[in-house]
């Protein structure tokens, strides 16, 4: 690797938000349905004022036997209630934030803009499910089998971790057809993430982009198995505001 290659990944990282390394997701309490923003692995939510409030516009939706059906987000002081809807068996509730900030790097002295879309899925039973977000898992209705899509197509060759409130974590890599399975020994919330990067440059309300990263989660319940063990104590939200 050449040193100005090194150099410029190095920058890169650098340069890149410390909340890619966060994700949003879905829990549900009863018939309240959150949206959290953190590290589920480390029982970590983020809070406002601070890394929550970075959020630009999440929106949220409902898909239902009857349609789709848009849901209201009510910011709270750790993460965003959804308000209208408790979802039946067989829905699913997705959200995605398009205008969460951009950062810039410097390449060759040129300026580079890049974006990042975090999404989540949530939903009620393993039944097969359809694509709706940019970069979507979903359920197949196999047991413990799982696809990954990027805009409506299959995602080859994408890691996937499977975490639950303990921490305990696995990761697996999809097949050609977009396809991964995992054993899912525990009882209660399995949090799965997938991540992909888009190398294509484009446009985002007027900002012209270099690259695009996505990080996409799918909440499910897995109602039988071990006992879950509890989480961890809570990790405090990020100093960096």
């Amino acid at each position: 690797m050449t040193k100005i290659l090194l150099s410029s990944l190095v920058a890169m990282l650098v340069a890149a938000p410390a909340a890619q390394a966060h994700q949003i997701w879905f829990e549900q309490d009863g018939k309240a349905v959150k949206l959290q923003f953190g590290e589920f692995a480390l029982n970590q939510r983020e809070t406002t004022p601070g890394l929550l409030d970075k959020f630009g516009a999440p929106s949220a939706t409902l898909l239902g036997a009857k349609g789709e059906r848009t849901l209201k987000l009510d910011k709270t002081a750790k993460g965003y209630l959804v308000s209208g809807a408790t979802p039946a068996a067989g829905d699913a509730i997705v959200a995605q934030d398009n205008a969460y900030p951009s950062w810039e790097t410097v390449e060759a002295g040129k300026k580079l803009n890049h974006i990042w879309v975090p999404a989540a899925r949530m939903t009620t039973s393993f039944a097969a499910q359809q694509p709706k977000l940019t970069l979507d898992l979903v359920p197949t209705g196999k047991a413990g089998e799982f696809k990954v899509f990027y805009k409506g197509q299959p995602l080859p060759k994408a890691k996937v971790n499977a975490i639950v409130q303990s921490g305990w974590a696995k990761e697996a890599e999809s097949d050609e057809s977009g396809v991964v399975k995992f054993d899912m020994p525990w009882k209660g919330l399995y949090v799965l993430e997938t991540e992909h990067t888009d190398k294509t440059a484009g446009e985002r309300a007027g900002l012209q982009y270099a690259t695009s990263s996505y990080t996409t989660s799918l909440s499910v319940v897995q109602p039988k198995g071990i006992a879950a063990v509890a989480a961890g104590p809570a990790m405090a939200p990020s100093a960096d505001h």
